[in-house]
């Protein structure tokens, strides 16, 4: 191990602590870390989660909540590495986002027109049994 990463150990998180800090379970970073998407410190038996780690898992589950597959938030993540001060990956992590705020958007349209059309759906419903429920007391 490293001087660096190290002193990285000795600041780093254990599985429980990650799981509590995130709402994720152990299965769940060790499926992250066997896609590659973090690399813990390992220490024995142990496995001892980053700073990096950590805000690699944060992005991973932001992308998640946004819709992102785990392979396209794997592909941006890998950008970080390039040496160009991370211009690629803004880049690229921006116009993936503003395709997928477009596509959200399209959702909430469609989502909007079939809520509205649910409620005037039940709506006749409902007047139909008030109507039916009159008649039977009849």
């Amino acid at each position: 191990m490293t001087e660096d990463e190290a002193e990285a150990a000795e600041k780093a998180r254990s599985i429980g602590e990650m799981c509590a800090e995130f709402g994720v379970t152990p299965r769940t970073l060790r499926f992250y870390e066997s896609l590659e998407l973090i690399s813990p410190v390992r220490r024995a038996q142990h496995r001892l989660y980053t700073r990096r780690c950590a805000t690699r898992l944060r992005l991973i589950l932001r992308g998640k909540r946004f819709g992102f597959s785990l392979e396209e938030i794997r592909q941006l993540l890998n950008l970080y590495d390039l040496g160009d001060q991370q211009l690629t990956q803004l880049s690229r992590t921006r116009d993936a986002g503003r395709e997928r705020l477009d596509a959200m958007r399209a959702q909430r349209e469609e989502l909007d027109l079939a809520i509205a059309d649910l409620e005037r759906q039940l709506a006749l419903i409902d007047d139909m049994l008030t109507r039916r429920s009159g008649a039977e007391a009849n």
